[in-house]
């Protein structure tokens, strides 16, 4: 895992400094992670779930320490998570979900804004959707019920704090997330 992390710092180096790609570059260091320690653990779900909270903690961690767009990260790091899922066999509509529980527990633990990283977890599934020609509803629905749990798991507040930023998000498919957050289908 340390790999993933100096392998982002250095990448995130990089794209700070010249301008670059952010969201790009996290996508492509974590997708290239994912691949090489999911093909290492053979397949099994759960240690494929388990490799992408720890993909995801420690990408966060190196995107936040570079002083990159936090935004731009998290949404790179739940398409490069999606993409090494569909690349090894992992269940992909599960590791959205998973990436987007991690990413808001582990903005939480560093101070970041988890409102804003809930909705760019939501963005990066619906973009990984687009990336590998999987169906956006599903992965959105995925990302926003993982951005959910988690953000109830860190307390009541927090909870709310998601489920109105994801209400109030422009660039998301509201008819998903009313559906999801009041049971409601129109």
């Amino acid at each position: 895992m340390a790999n993933l992390t100096n392998d982002l710092k250095n990448a995130l180096s990089s794209a700070v400094s010249g301008a670059g790609d952010v969201a790009g570059t996290v996508q492509r260091v974590t997708k290239d992670n994912v691949v090489s320690l999911l093909q290492g653990a053979g397949g099994v779900a759960t240690a494929s779930l388990q490799t992408v909270d720890q993909v995801v903690a420690e990408g966060l961690q190196a995107v936040i320490s570079t002083g990159a767009s936090l935004t731009d990260g998290v949404s790179g790091l739940i398409r490069g998570v999606v993409g090494g899922a569909k690349d090894t066999g992992v269940n992909v509509v599960e590791a959205a979900g998973e990436a987007a529980a991690q990413a808001v527990k582990t903005a939480s633990t560093v101070g970041g804004d988890i409102s804003a990283v809930a909705i760019s977890s939501v963005q990066g599934a619906i973009q990984a959707a687009g990336d590998i020609g999987a169906d956006s509803g599903e992965l959105a629905k995925s990302a926003v019920m993982g951005t959910l749990k988690a953000a109830d798991e860190v307390g009541s507040e927090a909870g709310g704090m998601v489920r109105k930023a994801l209400l109030n998000a422009v660039a998301l498919p509201h008819d998903i997330i009313d559906a999801l957050l009041t049971g409601k289908t129109e």
